[in-house]
């Protein structure tokens, strides 16, 4: 058996059942990463020795009968969650070698459940960008096409994942982050409510878009680390006091009658044909088991790009001010304070995140910020009410994930606009703070993975799971694997 290859799920009833030790598992899957991370390369840092001590402790609780749900199994983490004691970089050369002196909440909450984090995953710098091009390191590579980018931010989880190099991993989702490389590498990513999970711990990008989820190999493992990084924290203020439910009790719910609302804003001209068929395929699916479709419209769709572009840029620009060089990450050198912080920002910033800062310090100056930042929260709440206007009518929302498959590296990185145009399917979602959860729904001609999208109503995870945990169980797409 390729122990790599399996699931939370499995991985967790065989550590329980003693047929397999929590070590052997982390062995194996570190002799998986030796042999396919210099192609993949998806991990910026190892956490070898810290997580064979995790795996003895791990050990312990399961001979003594009384293992956790994560007991055993190694997570990969986006390397912008804190790890105590172990670097978080950003994959940015401002905290290139920044160990944090605290842990996220949602990592304290994985170990509180047993589990080994084998490592740290590269993103886009600051999580900027959709292809993992960004990164202050190295340029992370899709599983199916060494050639292609794994989609972004969280490309490096999602390759991670897709590669079997991990159980599964956490990313993070400000405007597609998890959902979109999810779908480039064929693996399931879910952003749930904004709220939901807490941000304690997270490296700000835009405050009030930004939440943590799960990348995993299939649906029942999201709903599994659902139940468990869910619920309120008293370290977050914006967390949620609702109570979670168990969400892995909706899986294998038929889904006879469930409205589908199927957006006519999503299915444009210019879009892949191969992405439109798969997704079309899809929909019938879901109809033939009992699912009903309904056209529905999201008239303020168009706006959605621009108004999270200036409303991202502008926290950005806010949250990124702390990198000065004072209190912790690179310091240059410069002959007065001011030579000191503009040295140290020019050096430890890579240039996608320079024009980010720079495009949201304009629209949040003054004379400018009524026409742009007060103008994209007003279209900000049109598209929030487009989305209350819908469900209304339907129980859930499909679409594709990603206008196209993976494209070529290089391919978008001189045109920052064709760049950003990569979300546009999944920004919405992030604006209205409503979950979506991303599956494999299909392959392109040269084998790279088509992710369906499902969108929810706010705190309503359970209809997303249980409808995306139908959809795969009734198809083999989950069920293939890059050949590495």
């Amino acid at each position: 058996m390729e122990l790599f290859r399996l699931g939370i799920s499995k991985a967790g009833e065989l550590l329980s059942k003693k047929e397999i030790s929590a070590k052997e598992l982390l062995d194996c899957l570190y002799q998986r990463i030796e042999s396919v991370d210099d192609k993949v390369k998806a991990f910026v840092t190892l956490s070898k020795e810290h997580a064979y001590q995790m795996a003895d402790a791990a050990q312990t609780q399961i001979n003594e009968g009384s293992p956790l749900t994560l007991q055993g199994i190694p997570i990969a983490i986006k390397d912008n969650m804190c790890t105590k004691g172990i670097k978080t970089t950003c994959s940015s050369k401002i905290l290139e070698n920044f160990i944090p002196p605290y842990e996220s909440t949602v990592t304290s909450r994985l170990s509180n459940n047993g589990y080994i984090l084998i490592g740290k995953t590269n993103l886009d710098e600051f999580a900027m960008g959709s292809s993992t091009e960004n990164s202050g390191f190295f340029t992370t590579r899709n599983p199916w096409d060494i050639e292609r980018i794994p989609g972004g931010s969280s490309g490096g989880s999602a390759a991670a994942v897709a590669a079997d190099e991990c159980i599964a991993a956490l990313g993070s989702d400000t405007g597609g982050s998890i959902r979109q490389p999810a779908a480039l590498c064929g693996v399931v990513g879910l952003k749930p409510t904004y709220g939901r999970v807490s941000r304690y711990g997270l490296v700000a990008f835009a405050s009030s878009l930004d939440q943590i989820g799960p990348i995993t190999k299939n649906v029942k493992d999201s709903a599994i680390l659902l139940n468990i990084i869910s619920g309120k924290d008293p370290f977050d203020s914006t967390s949620a006091p609702i109570a979670v439910p168990d969400f892995t009790k909706v899986l294998g719910n038929e889904i006879k009658g469930l409205k589908i609302g199927i957006p006519k804003e999503y299915f444009i001209k210019g879009m892949d044909r191969e992405i439109d068929e798969s997704v079309k395929a899809a929909i019938k699916k879901l109809e033939s088991l009992g699912a009903v479709p309904v056209e529905i419209s999201l008239p303020h769709t168009e706006y959605a790009v621009a108004t999270y572009y200036v409303l991202a840029t502008s926290e950005a620009s806010s949250n990124l001010a702390r990198y000065d060089g004072v209190k912790y990450g690179l310091r240059a050198e410069g002959k007065d304070l001011m030579e000191m912080y503009m040295n140290t920002r020019a050096q430890g910033f890579g240039s996608e995140v320079k024009r980010r800062i720079i495009l949201g310090t304009y629209t949040l100056s003054s004379g400018y910020y009524d026409a742009y930042y007060k103008k994209a929260q007003q279209a900000r709440t049109q598209i929030k009410a487009d989305f209350e206007k819908a469900f209304s009518s339907v129980d859930a929302i499909v679409t594709p994930t990603s206008p196209t498959a993976a494209f070529k590296i290089g391919e978008k990185a001189d045109d920052p606009l064709q760049m950003y145009l990569s979300d546009i399917f999944t920004i919405s979602v992030n604006l209205a703070g409503i979950p979506a959860i991303s599956i494999p729904c299909g392959f392109t001609s040269n084998n790279l993975p088509i992710g369906l999208q499902i969108i929810g109503k706010h705190f309503d995870e359970e209809t997303i799971l249980k409808a995306a945990y139908a959809y795969e169980q009734s198809t083999d797409w989950h069920k293939r694997k890059p050949q590495l």
